[in-house]
């Protein structure tokens, strides 16, 4: 992990060409991918009751709103670098905090959150072990963290190269700084 040398400033342009509404116009695809993906979020929550919520690298603030519709006692926090995708969150759910901010110095206090959800972001991250620092320092002792990347399935790879190759994607080539395999990302939460 530590030989690879991030790219900045090419996530920072793919950022700009990315519509902040970009999660509400999946094609079908990619809606049946982010559908049961919600899915299995949903099985590993059953029974847990967090009262205070932060999602790392929320976008435009589609899963803030599915983790507030399904924990409707809880205050959910999402938290993105893209200004015009926090701003088209908090236009959506104006009932959520969303809040400019990175991932590698989380703007919150020690021992806040009850749950912490961070998908699709530490692949895109340029210091992925300073966010999973970021994360246990801010999480609760008792606290959750869902940590979860596509980038590790081969399935996903095949279909990213040919999405980000042929196909209206091309706008996200090299936005993965750390295309972890699962073992890899296994790695890395556990020994952090």
């Amino acid at each position: 992990i530590n030989n690879l040398m991030p790219r900045c400033a090419e996530l920072k342009k793919i950022w700009e060409q990315v519509p902040a509404d970009y999660y509400y116009n999946l094609n079908l695809l990619q809606r049946i991918w982010h559908g049961w993906k919600w899915h299995v979020f949903k099985n590993l929550l059953v029974g847990s009751k967090p009262r205070q919520i932060l999602e790392i690298g929320c976008s435009s603030g589609h899963l803030s709103g599915q983790l507030a519709a399904l924990f409707p006692k809880s205050h959910v926090t999402g938290i993105d670098v893209y200004a015009p995708a926090i701003e088209e969150a908090q236009r959506r759910f104006p009932k959520l905090s969303f809040i400019i901010a990175d991932a590698h110095q989380l703007p919150f206090k020690n021992n806040l959150f009850d749950l912490v959800l961070c998908s699709e972001t530490i692949e895109h991250v340029s210091n992925p072990q300073k966010m999973l620092h970021e994360i246990a320092r801010v999480m609760k002792r008792n606290g959750s963290a869902l940590i979860e990347m596509d980038s590790g399935s081969l399935l996903f790879r095949v279909v990213w190269w040919w999405w980000t190759t042929f196909n209206r994607g091309k706008v996200w080539q090299g936005a993965h700084l750390y295309p972890f395999t699962a073992q890899e990302l296994e790695y890395l939460i556990v020994n952090n």
